[in-house]
C-alpha cells in the first residue's frame, strides 16, 4: 500500500471510530435526556417530533449522513412570517424530514401543499403518524404527504416552491441534491425559495449560480432564485 492509500485509509478508520465514539456517548442516560430538546412543542400538540427516542440503527445512520434533529417551532415561523408570498400558490418540501415536526409547522401556513421526503423508514412513519394525530383545527394548508425516498433522486414536484434543509445532507449528498433542483428550475423555470438551517455547508448552496442569498442568521439562511 502506498503512503497516499495508508493516509486514506487512517482517515477513514480515524472518522469510523470517531463516530463509534459519539454514538457510545450519545447512548448514555444523560445524553438520551438532553435530545429531549424542545419537547413542549410535542406535549402541546401530542405528537412525537424530538429526538431523544430515535433508535439505534436511525442515530448511526445519523452520525454517518446527518444526525436528526427537528428545527424549533419558533425558528421556522420566525423565517416563515418573513415570506411575502401567495402561499396557496406554493408546495413546502422538508429534504430530511424525520419525524415531521417542519411539516406539522408549515401546516399552520396556506400551502397548497406539503411533502416531507425522509430517507430512513423508521423516522418516516413516525411523521405518518404525527401526520395522523396532528388536529384538523391546526392545519391551515392542503394535502400533507410523508414520503420515504432519498433526497438526492427525489423529483421536485411542479409549480412553486419554498425548499426546507435543515442540514440534511453530507456535502456530496447537498452537491447533489442541488444540481438536482437546479436540473428541475431549468427544465420547468418557477419561483423557489430555500431555507438552510444550520447552514454549516452554506457555501454549496451559494455557489450555485441558480440562487441568491436575500437574508439570514447565524442559525438560518434564505436563498431565492
Amino acid at each position: 500500500m502506498n503512503n497516499g492509500a495508508a493516509r486514506a485509509s487512517w482517515r477513514h478508520q480515524r472518522k469510523l471510530l470517531l463516530i463509534g465514539l459519539q454514538f457510545l456517548r450519545d447512548s448514555i442516560p444523560d445524553r438520551k435526556r438532553q435530545r429531549f430538546g424542545d419537547v413542549d412543542y410535542d406535549w402541546e400538540y401530542r405528537v412525537d417530533t424530538t429526538s431523544a427516542n430515535v433508535g439505534w440503527r436511525a442515530r448511526l445512520i445519523g452520525l454517518l449522513n446527518s444526525p436528526y434533529q427537528p428545527i424549533e417551532a419558533a425558528l421556522l415561523r420566525e423565517v416563515l412570517n418573513q415570506f411575502a408570498i401567495d402561499f396557496a400558490q406554493f408546495t413546502f418540501v422538508d429534504i430530511g424530514s424525520g419525524k415531521g415536526r417542519a411539516l406539522l409547522l408549515a401546516a399552520e401556513y396556506p400551502f397548497r401543499k406539503i411533502i416531507g421526503v425522509e430517507l430512513l423508514p423508521e423516522l418516516n412513519e413516525i411523521a405518518l403518524e404525527n401526520i395522523r394525530r396532528f388536529s384538523a383545527e391546526h392545519a391551515q394548508c392542503g394535502l400533507i404527504e410523508a414520503v420515504c425516498s432519498d433526497a438526492t433522486g427525489f423529483a421536485l414536484p411542479a409549480g412553486p416552491l419554498v425548499l426546507l434543509l435543515n442540514n440534511p445532507l453530507p456535502a456530496a449528498g447537498l452537491k447533489e441534491f442541488i444540481s438536482n433542483v437546479t436540473s428541475s428550475l431549468r427544465q420547468e423555470p418557477r419561483p423557489v425559495w430555500l431555507i438552510y438551517a444550520n447552514p454549516i455547508l452554506e457555501y454549496i448552496v451559494s455557489s450555485s449560480s441558480m440562487f441568491h442569498k436575500i437574508s439570514g442568521t447565524h442559525q438560518y439562511s434564505i436563498f431565492q432564485n
